[in-house]
């Protein structure tokens, strides 16, 4: 076997202490930065790899933050992870991403997994049923968690969201300013607070309106945007009619809007359609989407900001913090034309 090389190696081979190389390897500023460049030209050279190990035995922080997510097939969990990625890159910390897909046991092993590998930090939207003593597993062996698009009941951790509540009440208004009294909610599910605050705003407009909620509007379950387009069948064959349909997100809408099309109705004429999110999909749909814009990028790079602050002693206070959303008005939604 070829032996391993060292820092010693590296330094002997351009007359320099191994001091100076080990704080060039770690992008440190105590270094010129053209002798950082040649040394670590000369270290891909000579095939050094960093031992994040040994590093993390003298510096006792792996520079390894853990993310755990639903699910990165949506893209919502992909903007914000690109920010926190981005985010993260700004002070060489890696991270090493998980899919729970709402299995808590899943969720545990992968924290379990990073507190072996001696994990500075962990990013959670945890997963449905995840129980409290879980992220205590990760508080108490000195790996802190910062939670992000879900929140959790009896939870102090700093939690980074969306205002859903609000949200789906700005898209929900929207539609009764365009006359529309008959509106369906379609998709989420009341096991997450994204689910139960969104069901709670779209009530509070109704109320507020003078608008009778109609339990039978409600279509829970989708989130994907084949789910959306499955229940567009369910939506025009409601008795009562709905003109219009606040979604749960952006794929559930854009899916309705597809199923509206497939069945001979014109998305934006004769149903009136909002998403939620505001993802890169919604203004290239056909027609472009109403939304509301959810802040996923704020919410990935704060959530990374404050686990980085917080790894230096210092953090925001615990709690959650929400980002404000913002009404998208485009074309799939019109003036409430009644179903006959």
């Amino acid at each position: 076997m070829a032996q391993k090389i060292k820092l010693s190696t590296i330094a002997e081979s351009l007359g320099l202490s191994t001091a100076t190389i080990s704080l060039a390897l770690r992008d440190s500023p105590l270094v010129a930065a053209d002798t950082r460049e040649k040394i670590k030209e000369q270290a891909r050279a000579l095939g050094y790899i960093y031992n994040r190990r040994a590093a993390s035995l003298r510096t006792s922080r792996s520079g390894i933050i853990g993310v755990v997510v639903h699910d990165i097939m949506n893209p919502f969990y992909g903007e914000i992870l690109k920010a926190i990625e981005s985010e993260l890159d700004r002070s060489r910390q890696t991270f090493i991403l998980s899919n729970h897909y709402d299995s808590v046991e899943k969720q545990r092993t992968f924290v379990e997994t990073l507190l072996q590998l001696g994990g500075d930090g962990v990013i959670m939207s945890p997963a449905i049923g995840t129980p409290l003593e879980d992220l205590r597993l990760a508080e108490e062996n000195g790996m802190p968690a910062i939670l992000v698009a879900r929140s959790m009941e009896g939870v102090e951790l700093p939690t980074y969201r969306g205002d859903d509540s609000y949200g789906i009440s700005l898209a929900t208004n929207h539609l009764i300013g365009l006359g529309h009294r008959t509106i369906a909610m379609i998709g989420g599910t009341d096991q997450t607070s994204t689910g139960r605050d969104r069901y709670q705003g779209y009530v509070n407009a109704l109320r507020k309106a003078g608008i009778e909620v109609d339990p039978n509007l409600r279509i829970p379950g989708p989130r994907s945007m084949q789910g959306g387009f499955e229940a567009a069948v369910h939506f025009l064959s409601l008795p009562q009619k709905p003109t219009a349909a606040v979604c749960w997100n952006d794929l559930v809408a854009i899916g309705l809007m597809n199923g509206v099309a497939r069945a001979g109705l014109v998305p934006g004429q004769d149903i009136s359609v909002t998403g939620y999110d505001d993802l890169e999909q919604a203004s290239i749909a056909t027609p472009a989407l109403t939304t509301v814009w959810n802040g996923q990028a704020e919410v990935g790079r704060l959530a990374a900001r404050a686990l980085l602050d917080r790894l230096v002693g210092s953090h925001e206070p615990d709690g959650i913090h929400l980002i404000k959303p913002e009404m998208r008005i485009r074309q799939s939604t019109g003036i409430c034309k009644p179903r006959t």
